[in-house]
C-alpha cells in the first residue's frame, strides 16, 4: 500500500486526519462520474450541489468544520448551470471555494472535489472504535433518495433527496465528543455498517424494523440497501444518552465469524452499492 503515513488511516476511514502543529485537519477527495453517480442531462446545478455535500458529509462523520473546498472540472454543455448550483451550495453551507483545476470535455463528465476541515474533538472520530456492549445508532431514515431517483426518472413527484443531499455537519460536531465510531451513509446502511463492524473487529446487530425509512414498508428491504442518503451511522456506550435526536437500531456484540446480522440472521444478497 503506498498510503503509509498515519494521517491516511490506512485507507479505511471516510478521511484523512493530519496533524499541522496544534490543529488537527481532516481532508477527503470525492467523484462523480455522469451516468453512475448522476443522470445525463440532470440539471448541473444539481450536480454542483451533491459534489460539495456528498463531501461535506464526510467532514460531517468526523466531527468537522468545514475549512474550504478545491474543485476539478471538466467542461461541459452548460457550465452556467454549474456555476450558479456550485455558488448557491457553497453559500449554504459557508464554505469557500480555495482553487482547483479545469480540463477540456471529453466522455462523461468527471468532477472531483477535495473538501478541507478543522477537527473539533480530538480523538477525531473513526470507523474503527466501536466497542462490545455499545448501542448502534442512525440520524435519520433511509430510502429518501431512492424515491428522488426514481421521481426523476418518472418526471414527476419529490427528487430533492436525491439531487440535493444535505451534509450533516452540525449533528457531526455535536456527536464527535461522545461516539466510539462514526460514519456517513453513503453506499447502503447495511454495507456501510458492515464496514464499520469489520473496522471495528465486531459484529453490528440490526433491528430491520428499529431501522427508520422514508418509503411504503414493503419497499423496506431496498431502503436499507439503497445509497445516497447521507444519514450518520454511529455507536455510543451502553449506558449513554444521545446527544441528538437519533434512532437506535442495535447493538454491538462480539464478532463471532460474522460482522453484520439482521434480525438474528447473516443477510444475504447485496449489502449496498459496491464501486
Amino acid at each position: 500500500m503506498l498510503a503509509t503515513h498515519p494521517a491516511a488511516r490506512g485507507l479505511a476511514d471516510d478521511c484523512a486526519v493530519l496533524e499541522v502543529g496544534d490543529e488537527t485537519l481532516v481532508l477527503t477527495h470525492d467523484t462523480l462520474v455522469e451516468g453512475i453517480h448522476f443522470l445525463p442531462g440532470q440539471d448541473p446545478a444539481d450536480v454542483a450541489w451533491k459534489l460539495v455535500a456528498t463531501n461535506l458529509s464526510d467532514l460531517a462523520a468526523k466531527g468537522a468544520q468545514p475549512v474550504g473546498v478545491l474543485l476539478s472540472y471538466q467542461l461541459a454543455h452548460n457550465d452556467a448551470r454549474f456555476v450558479a448550483g456550485l455558488n448557491e451550495v457553497l453559500g449554504h453551507y459557508d464554505v469557500p471555494l480555495l482553487g482547483g483545476d479545469t480540463v477540456a470535455p471529453s466522455g462523461p463528465q468527471v468532477l472531483g472535489l477535495t473538501a478541507i476541515g478543522r477537527a473539533t474533538f480530538r480523538p477525531v472520530p473513526s470507523r474503527s472504535g466501536s466497542q462490545v456492549g455499545d448501542s448502534l445508532w442512525i440520524t435519520g431514515p433511509v430510502g429518501a433518495s431512492m424515491l428522488g431517483l426514481e421521481a426523476i426518472r418518472a418526471g414527476s413527484g419529490d427528487s430533492l433527496s436525491y439531487r440535493r443531499p444535505e451534509a450533516l455537519l452540525g449533528q457531526g460536531i455535536a456527536l464527535a465528543p461522545y461516539v466510539t465510531a462514526m460514519m456517513d451513509v453513503s453506499d447502503g446502511l447495511l454495507l456501510d455498517a458492515s464496514r464499520m463492524a469489520s473496522a471495528s473487529g465486531v459484529n453490528f446487530a440490526i433491528d430491520r424494523d428499529a431501522v427508520p425509512i422514508a418509503c411504503p414498508e414493503s419497499r423496506r428491504d431496498e431502503a436499507i440497501r439503497w445509497g445516497d442518503d447521507y444519514q450518520l451511522l454511529f455507536t455510543l456506550p451502553a449506558d449513554s444518552e444521545c446527544p441528538i435526536a437519533a434512532r437506535c437500531i442495535g447493538n454491538v456484540n462480539p464478532f463471532g465469524g460474522s460482522a453484520l446480522l439482521l434480525d438474528g440472521d447473516v443477510p444475504t444478497g447485496s449489502l449496498g452499492y459496491e464501486h
